[in-house]
Parts: C-alpha cells; sequence; structure tokens
C-alpha cells in the first residue's frame, strides 16, 4: 500500500540536486531525468526511486521468466536494468569476452520510496509508510544544498589528484580496430549481415572517482532526454542517454531508435549545414531505415495484425553534443499481452545489434574485446498497471568501486558503405563528453 502526497516546489532544479545528495545514503538508487527535453510520449520530467523493499537480481539463464513473475507478483512500481547479455536467455548465444565490471545481468527492486516530477510538483510515494515520514525526509533534502557544498570541497581535496591521474586506455587500438572493421565489412559482403554495431571500450584502472559529481558533469555537458544516475551497491551507472529503447503507454508500445550521427559546431551556420548534410547522407538514412525495419519486425511479435506503424522515419533532432538521426515506431498489443513478454521479444535493441539480428550478434561477439554488460543494455521501470519506459544504455560511464575500475564503451552502426577511419572517428566524437569529465 503506497501512501501519496503531492508539494509544489519554488525552485525544481534546486530541489532534484538536493534529493540526489540525499538518495546517496541508499544502496538502491534509479534517477531518471529528461532535462526538460521536451519529448512525445513522457509521462514524468524526472522520477527518482530509492531504497529496496523487495528485489531481483539474476544472470541470464531464465531471466525474462524471473522477471515476468516477480513483476506480476509485486503488482507495484518496480526499477531496475537488463544487460545487453540477457540476448543469451533470448536466443542461442553466448557472451565470453572479458568482463572486468561485473554487473549481475538483471537486476530490479521495489522501492520503499518514490518521487515523480511533472512540471513545478513532485509526487512522493512510500510504501508502508510511517508517521512523519514525509517531513523528516523533505526536512532532510532541504538541509541538502550546503551538503553539497561541503561535499564537492571535500571530494575536491580527496580525489582531485586520483581524477586527475585518469589514464583512459584503449582495448582496441586504432590499427587493430580497422582490421576488426574489415573483417565485419567482408561479412557485409559474403551476406552473412547487412549492418552491424560494433563496439570498443576506453577503461582506466585502480581509478576512483566521485559518482555523483561525474553524473553532474556528464549530464550538465550533454543535458539529453534519458539521462541515468544508477547505484546498485558499489557499482554505477552514470548515463547521459538520448536514446529511447520502449515504452508501453496501455495498448501502445513505443520505440525510437537511433542511427546516424553528425558533430554540432560552434558556428550557427556550419551547425546548421552539418544538420542538413546528416538529413540527407545516404549512408545515414540506410543504417536508420534498416534498423527500422527490424524494430518493425520485432514489434510485429506481439502486435495487434497491421498495427506497427513507422510515425516518424529519419528525423534529426539537435542535442548538446551532437545531432542524431531518430525514428519513431509503435504497434498496438491486446490488453492480456504481458509487459515483460514485449521486452522480451524486442530485446536487445536493434540499434545497439544490426540485421539479420542473430547473425549481427553472433559477429559482434566475435570480434569485439568486452563484454558489453550494461553497456547497450537498458535501465527503466514498470508501473504498477504494467506500463513501462527503458532507455539505450550508450553515452555512459560505468564504474565498478570495490574494482576501482571505470569504462565507457562506444559504437557505430557498419554497413556495405562504411570507410573505417570515419567509422573511428564517429566513435571519438561519441567519447567526446565521457572523456572531458573523466580527465577534467
Amino acid at each position: 500500500m503506497r501512501t501519496t502526497q503531492i508539494h509544489n516546489l519554488d525552485n525544481t532544479d534546486q530541489f532534484k540536486n538536493q534529493l540526489l545528495i540525499w538518495s546517496q545514503q541508499f544502496d538502491d538508487v534509479v534517477w531518471l531525468d529528461s532535462n526538460n527535453y521536451k519529448q512525445n510520449y513522457s509521462n514524468y520530467e524526472a522520477v527518482l526511486a530509492v531504497d529496496a523493499f523487495t528485489s531481483i537480481q539474476t544472470n541470464f539463464e531464465g531471466s525474462f521468466d524471473m522477471l515476468k513473475e516477480y513483476q506480476t507478483n509485486v503488482n507495484d512500481w518496480i526499477f531496475g536494468y537488463l544487460t545487453y547479455d540477457l540476448k543469451n536467455d533470448v536466443e542461442d548465444l553466448s557472451s565470453k569476452n572479458f568482463d572486468s565490471l561485473e554487473f549481475p545481468d538483471l537486476y530490479f527492486f521495489q522501492p520503499k520510496k518514490l518521487f515523480l516530477f511533472k512540471g513545478d510538483q513532485v509526487e512522493i510515494q512510500y510504501l508502508n509508510c510511517v508517521d512523519d515520514a514525509f517531513e523528516e525526509d523533505l526536512k532532510n533534502i532541504c538541509h541538502c544544498e550546503a551538503c553539497l557544498s561541503a561535499d564537492r570541497e571535500v571530494q575536491r581535496g580527496n580525489l582531485s589528484n586520483e581524477e586527475n591521474q585518469v589514464k583512459i586506455k584503449l582495448r582496441i587500438h586504432k590499427d587493430e580496430y580497422f582490421e576488426k572493421v574489415k573483417n565485419m565489412l567482408a561479412h557485409i559482403h559474403r551476406g552473412d549481415i547487412y549492418e552491424a554495431n560494433f563496439c570498443q571500450e576506453f577503461y582506466a584502472e585502480n581509478t576512483s572517482i566521485h559518482p555523483l559529481e561525474t553524473y553532474l558533469k556528464l549530464n550538465s555537458i550533454s543535458k539529453p532526454p534519458f539521462a541515468t544516475f544508477l547505484k546498485f551497491g558499489n557499482k554505477y551507472l552514470l548515463s547521459a542517454s538520448p536514446e529511447r529503447y520502449l515504452k508501453r503507454e496501455g495498448e501502445v508500445i513505443i520505440s525510437q531508435p537511433i542511427k546516424g550521427t553528425a558533430k554540432r559546431s560552434e558556428d550557427i551556420l556550419e551547425d546548421e549545414k552539418l544538420k542538413e548534410v546528416l538529413s540527407q547522407d545516404i549512408k545515414e538514412r540506410s543504417e536508420n531505415i534498416m534498423i527500422v525495419d527490424l524494430v518493425r519486425n520485432d514489434l510485429s511479435k506481439t502486435a495487434i495484425k497491421g498495427s506497427v506503424k513507422v510515425e516518424e522515419l529519419t528525423k534529426v533532432y539537435t542535442f548538446d553534443q551532437v545531432h542524431q538521426m531518430i525514428s519513431t515506431v509503435t504497434s498496438k498489443i491486446e490488453e492480456t499481452t504481458h509487459a515483460v513478454d514485449v521486452i522480451k521479444s524486442t530485446f536487445p535493441m536493434g540499434s545497439m545489434t544490426g540485421a539479420p539480428k542473430i547473425s549481427a550478434m553472433r559477429i559482434i561477439e566475435d570480434l569485439e574485446e568486452t563484454k558489453r554488460g550494461l553497456y547497450s543494455g537498458s535501465v527503466g521501470y514498470f508501473s504498477p498497471t504494467g506500463d513501462f519506459d527503458f532507455n539505450v544504455v550508450i553515452r555512459s560511464i560505468l564504474y565498478n568501486e570495490t574494482k576501482k575500475y571505470v569504462s565507457y564503451s562506444v559504437g557505430s552502426a557498419i554497413t556495405a558503405k562504411s570507410d573505417p577511419l570515419q567509422e573511428y572517428e564517429e566513435c571519438l566524437v561519441k567519447a567526446k563528453a565521457m572523456r572531458t569529465v573523466l580527465e577534467s
């Protein structure tokens, strides 16, 4: 049973910052922030879930069945993540690449405390609420701004030397990257696949970072519509994702794959030119359209016949760091179709795999050096009604605090028209914000 209060906010941004600092006392934290990006299909501008009442943690084997049972039985809000390697539960695949982050394959929790932001209001929902819990927490939250200033000074003193010594290493060096892309192109020319998303890891060992500070810096640079701060014990995700994976609103399913990237320019005229060139780029459009076809096929597995529609095709959107080409595909499902079945039938998202999907995933696994884990997986939530909203974990820093291991990965879509040098440069554009934050 949840108890609800609604509060009007004088300064929403300040309250959000205070709330995030207050949340760090808990082992289980999911913060989702749209950064006030005016996007379609959004229910909330930001959401915070903390403090697990119940939870589920699994490896990939039988993970979707266990999640389905958990979500059905809890019948409440649950928040968590799906790693890319749940592909091994969906298809006859495996993941044997190097993994130094060691996130469980799936984790969800039922939060005791939930904060839902809309405009200048926050709706607070507490599970099994005790007397005065709201008032006590609000008092503590409102004192957290002063704590933030003090904490920043302490962290600057304690971590500045370590932060300045962050040494980013490449899991795949430039020449090896070129060879691997040529190998991928050989698969394409043989007809094994049409397209595959090939990713590489950048990492730092024996490195300590301050997770919340790092997230705030990354978010301030990018201001993306699907930003995420996730804390799971000693493991963290700091994400500036611009991409929605999948959302359910009643009988409607929405997918918004991104394929096609161009850098920004400080010169207004040049920036508009870069945007226009991206919108007309044959290679980028073909990448996007191939993934749209894949998404249409995935959604058709659970859709009411004839309900799959492309609402928007290859539209270019502008973000602080890059221009992106985004399409929107929708479908309708029967009321009896289970939410987890819709996710399972579309996972992993087509924008991070390729086409045909299974063949692309096999080739990706062979050529990449690192187990993807949470990167190119998804973070999100299920509501009590079975609606859900999940992002794509890209433009993200992953951190295992115990192992002092920091990682970020980037990728690009390889097609028959790909040039290895251009693909490499695209990866560097996507990596810029994460590298800047870690090395500053």
